[in-house]
């Protein structure tokens, strides 16, 4: 009998917690699985205490995900090097850019035959904190990451997942989909999405994801799936724009649409490692992760309080996320500067219309000039 996968998860954030709460009873409760789940956890004091402190006797992250309780097996380790030792899973679940920094730490402290799995959703490195913030039994080790991501590399996009396997010479998949932390936390309904290319990878990472309110769907084209999670956040900032200017659920509808058309565009030029079906897009990682992080993300309340007190992105983040990350306007960035690369700007009028405004001193009305006049009205 194969010896049981031994599990880490790299972050501790809101979503990390939240992913923790479901690989922690899944690993309990299936043999395939070694019982005890390490999780990094960035350290820092929470009233006097270490926070990996608190979580080992309270069980629960008490500043980013209070009020739910973590399964006892779950033990939060302070050191990533010690969180990884002899892990056949890993579950990155930090801020994207921390990767690199944290991909450099554990190199050469894993296991060389693991396997990757990304839930990062963001975009290249910009000036955050803390690293791990908004971070078959005889089949091969798995790793997997949480947080929706692309980079920049010599011939434009890079996917996070790229970034992690290049560092760390491992197989990478990705986890995607209609996914708010609190409600998965909360163990209300969801569906989520795994892009995994082996057919023998996918069933263990859906045996170890999947729960009666989780439900899990695998499908291959595992670069088209992380990018919807890199791109919907864009969009949902626009979406945000429309609320803090007071229009209704018609123009975010709006939105939605030519920022799925944008997301389809995209992919279709720059996912090139196999075929883009449509299909994909009607995943959880497409159209639901798009329609419920426009209504109810992170990106849409910042995009929202940004339009209506005209303070900075960065200054809204620091009064309104509590140490989470933003993801939405770094993808915006790093996407324009791809695509001016590639000489494509005026083709994604939506992605830049959300770059000008947060990074250039654009008004906010421009958003609505720019749904107005898209080329799919022309």
């Amino acid at each position: 009998m194969a010896a049981a996968k031994r599990i880490c998860i790299i972050g501790s954030g809101n979503w990390g917690s939240a992913i923790a709460k479901i690989v922690g009873a899944n690993a309990a409760k299936h043999d395939t699985f070694d019982t005890t789940v390490n999780m990094w956890v960035f350290e820092e004091m929470v009233d006097g205490r270490k926070l990996t402190e608190i979580i080992n006797t309270q069980h629960e992250n008490v500043k980013y995900l209070p009020g739910h309780k973590l399964p006892p097996n779950v033990v939060a380790v302070p050191d990533v090097v010690e969180a990884v030792k002899g892990a056949d899973i890993l579950i990155f679940v930090i801020p994207h850019q921390f990767v690199n920094r944290t991909c450099d730490t554990i190199k050469g402290h894993i296991k060389q035959d693991a396997v990757g799995m990304s839930l990062i959703k963001a975009s290249s490195p910009a000036q955050h904190s803390h690293p791990d913030r908004d971070l078959n039994p005889s089949l091969l080790h798995v790793v997997v990451v949480p947080w929706q991501g692309v980079d920049e590399g010599p011939d434009g996009l890079k996917l996070i997942s790229d970034v992690i396997k290049e560092k760390l010479g491992i197989t990478m998949t990705v986890l995607m989909g209609a996914n708010l932390a609190n409600e998965v936390a909360q163990e209300k309904f969801c569906e989520t999405t795994i892009g995994c290319k082996s057919k023998e990878h996918g069933p263990l990472l859906k045996k170890l994801m999947q729960t009666t309110n989780f439900r899990v769907t695998v499908v291959e084209e595992a670069d088209v799936v992380e990018i919807c999670g890199a791109l919907k956040n864009i969009v949902a900032v626009g979406a945000g724009f429309c609320d803090g200017l007071g229009y209704g659920d018609n123009t975010k509808a709006a939105v939605i649409r030519l920022g799925l058309m944008e997301m389809i565009a995209f992919a279709r030029i720059f996912c090139t490692a196999g075929p883009v079906s449509p299909a994909t897009f009607l995943e959880s990682c497409g159209v639901a992760d798009l329609i419920t992080t426009c209504y109810g993300g992170r990106n849409r309340r910042i995009g929202e309080a940004f339009a209506k007190t005209g303070k900075t992105i960065e200054e809204l983040e620091k009064e309104l996320l509590n140490g989470q990350k933003l993801q939405g306007p770094a993808t915006a960035a790093e996407v324009n500067h791809i695509l001016k690369h590639k000489d494509m700007v005026d083709k994604f009028p939506l992605f830049n219309a959300v770059y000008q405004i947060c990074f250039q001193g654009h008004p906010v009305t421009e958003f609505i000039s720019c749904l107005q006049n898209h080329p799919e009205h022309m």
